[in-house]
């Protein structure tokens, strides 16, 4: 793993703050959350939708102490399930959301008793929850919620609404996430939960999962309860991330792209994507795998392993590298090099594309270089008057040095190591000339 004597700085100096940092808020002008020390808080997150849908409390607990040991601080789950558990919509004490099926207006307490425990327990251990108080599903069909949010009508959701914020809003570490996997034709329904819930709680933060390749504010821009932006896609993410990055109007995320073991992705697909979202001027990214977003439940692609042995696997090692290392620098000073002055060739194209991005003093940067060719680096970009560079395995966390560091301020060709990947960062800092 990184070692400290090498690292840029620190992401925050309040003692204990990345233990419990509720809650979180949004700052005017700031394109990043910030906690309750007024840190910087770098989401690196876990899909686990399925979780108080599916599992027993103690098989709870095992998922979020690993995940919370791992480095990872926030997690997106489903308040209710409608298909993605064993028992769905029950948890896995047979207990059912509603007293009566897909009626929002009579909440069954057994059922949220449970989902009490888990979500404090979450908060009790640090995490972030990002939570889907009403999924809509895919297309707006049986994978979730819509059909009956359609038959029960505005007035019993935004009830609904006011019993979930009620319940949950006192917890102060929730990120209530609308929406689905689609874009409603009748934005009343989603709207009428969001509404409900802000009546309760006027300063919770509230984003929207939306349909692929749209992202939050594409399709909800001007609704007064949306306060975090976010993008969800299949194709680059850096380039539906530099979209929201160049509107400015507020701090946004990776909501959801691959999977582990989905769609062909494997460690490498998924590093790509984290580290093209962080560098493109997003406020962390959430890590998915198959089988753990739906556990014992069915899933949408076949899995070769239980959940628990998908727990060690190389993209959540590659999760818990990247949080360290951002953990330990100034992230939310770095700017995206979208003119491409400082990384002037080698950029790549599509899911290759390399990505560069700077503190806004010049005193260091990033580079992800997703598919181990050279790049070439004008160092003049930066403050100087001397350049040291180290590269870093994103999949290990170990580093080595430049050949050649430090360098001299002007162009320079840099050429990734050998391994047994092909994706590496390299970090450059600035560093005055040692005397002679």
């Amino acid at each position: 793993m990184l070692a400290a004597t090498t690292l840029v700085g620190h992401a925050c100096e309040a003692p204990m703050a990345a233990q419990q940092p509720f809650p979180l808020r949004v700052e005017p002008g700031k394109r990043y959350l910030e906690d309750a020390a007024g840190c910087a808080f770098l989401i690196n997150g876990d899909a686990a939708w399925s979780l108080i849908a599916d599992l027993t409390r103690e098989d709870a607990d095992v998922y979020l102490r690993d995940r919370r040991a791992r480095g990872f601080n926030t997690v997106l789950i489903n308040l209710i399930e409608h298909r993605f558990a064993r028992n769905a919509p029950a948890n896995a004490y047979g207990d059912r959301p509603f007293l009566r099926d897909g009626d929002f207006s009579a909440p069954n307490e057994a059922y949220f008793r449970h989902a009490d425990w888990v979500l404090r327990r979450a908060r009790d251990l640090g995490f972030v929850v990002l939570l889907v108080p009403s999924y809509l599903g895919y297309g707006g069909g049986d994978q979730g919620w819509y059909q009956e949010m359609a038959a029960g009508g505005e007035k019993s959701l935004r009830a609904y609404g006011r019993f979930v914020g009620q319940r949950y809003g006192g917890l102060g570490n929730i990120i209530w996430v609308e929406g689905g996997d689609y874009n409603p034709p009748d934005k009343s329904l989603v709207r009428a939960v969001a509404e409900g819930i802000r009546e309760i709680d006027p300063n919770a933060l509230q984003t929207v999962h939306n349909a692929p390749e749209t992202a939050a504010l594409d399709y909800w821009r001007g609704e007064p309860w949306l306060s975090v932006d976010n993008v969800y896609t299949y194709e680059p993410v850096h380039a539906a991330a530099l979209v929201q990055h160049a509107s400015g109007e507020m701090p946004y995320f990776l909501m959801e792209s691959a999977y582990e073991n989905e769609f062909g992705a494997d460690a490498h697909r998924v590093r790509v994507q984290a580290y093209q979202a962080v560098l493109s001027g997003a406020s962390g990214q959430i890590f998915g795998n198959n089988p753990i977003w739906h556990f014992g439940g069915p899933g949408l692609w076949p899995a070769d392993t239980t959940w628990q042995q998908a727990l060690d696997s190389p993209g959540a090692r590659s999760m818990q590298v990247l949080h360290q290392y951002f953990s330990s620098i100034r992230w939310w000073e770095l700017e995206p090099d979208t003119g491409n002055d400082f990384l002037i060739a080698g950029q790549g194209s599509y899911h290759a594309r390399t990505m560069s991005a700077r503190s806004k003093d010049g005193s260091f940067a990033l580079v992800y270089l997703p598919n181990g060719r050279g790049i070439t680096l004008d160092l003049e970009k930066l403050a100087g008057p001397q350049v040291s560079a180290r590269w870093i395995d994103p999949s290990t966390g170990g580093s080595e040095a430049a050949p050649g560091s430090p360098f001299s301020m002007n162009v320079r060709y840099f050429v990734p190591p050998k391994g047994d990947h092909t994706d590496w960062m390299l970090e450059l800092r600035t560093q005055p000339v040692q005397s002679q």
